[in-house]
């Protein structure tokens, strides 16, 4: 596996420039922008998409079939792209996060424990996100995953309308008064809980990439 990281690493330093433009722009955003969540979330959100991009550049011009001529497994090609995933968004998430933070102490515009629960579900946000896209982009590739991942999103969104439509018509249960008492939930429990779905989350999404990668023919 550490081969395979040092591989996706490389194929990273291709795109510096970006990445650093990236990361100049978030951290522009929180030094002349009285927001400060919001280039959190933008930054870990764009960096997550470096990890799709190196499946995009293994899986093009049959790059499939020479790179598992190497002595890689399938398993252990599935687990170094949600390794990556992780090791890429969690290092984007300390430094945004931390500049945050300074901006905070010296501006005194938030409060510091506020912003690391956003910083929290965020975090969580991240991890949604690699445990939703990779299954997908395994399975169809570059421009069929992202079209197979934006109707996946679809049909979600509408078994969500359907759902509160059966629980307020027929069990009368109004969803937008539960989302109201969301609030009156310990705000860190509530974020160490999402923390904990997230990663079950990607811990299924694993197993189902595992399986993807283990009857996928090049």
């Amino acid at each position: 596996m550490k081969g395979l990281l040092i591989k996706d690493y490389k194929l990273i330093l291709n795109q510096k420039n970006f990445f650093c433009l990236m990361i100049a722009l978030s951290v522009g955003m929180l030094l002349f922008s009285d927001d400060v969540i919001f280039p959190l979330g933008f930054l870990i959100f764009v960096i997550s998409l470096f990890t799709i991009s190196t499946i995009s550049y293994d899986d093009y011009n049959n790059g499939y079939a020479f790179l598992f001529t190497l002595p890689i497994t399938r398993k252990g090609y599935v687990k170094e792209k949600y390794c990556f995933g992780l090791l890429l968004g969690s290092f984007s998430w300390i430094l945004i996060t931390l500049f945050g933070l300074l901006v905070i102490l010296n501006r005194n515009t938030l409060p510091i424990d506020e912003f690391m629960i956003s910083a929290i579900l965020i975090l969580a946000m991240m991890i949604a996100i690699l445990a939703m896209t990779l299954p997908f982009q395994l399975k169809f590739g570059g421009e069929k995953g992202r079209i197979a991942l934006i109707g996946a999103f679809g049909i979600i969104a509408i078994i969500g309308i359907a759902i509160n439509q059966i629980l307020t018509s027929i069990f009368h249960i109004n969803i937008n008064l539960l989302l109201e008492n969301i609030p009156t939930i310990n705000i860190s429990v509530l974020a160490g809980l999402l923390i904990l779905i997230a990663f079950i989350c990607l811990w299924i999404s694993y197993k189902i990439s595992t399986k993807i990668m283990e009857h996928k023919e090049f």
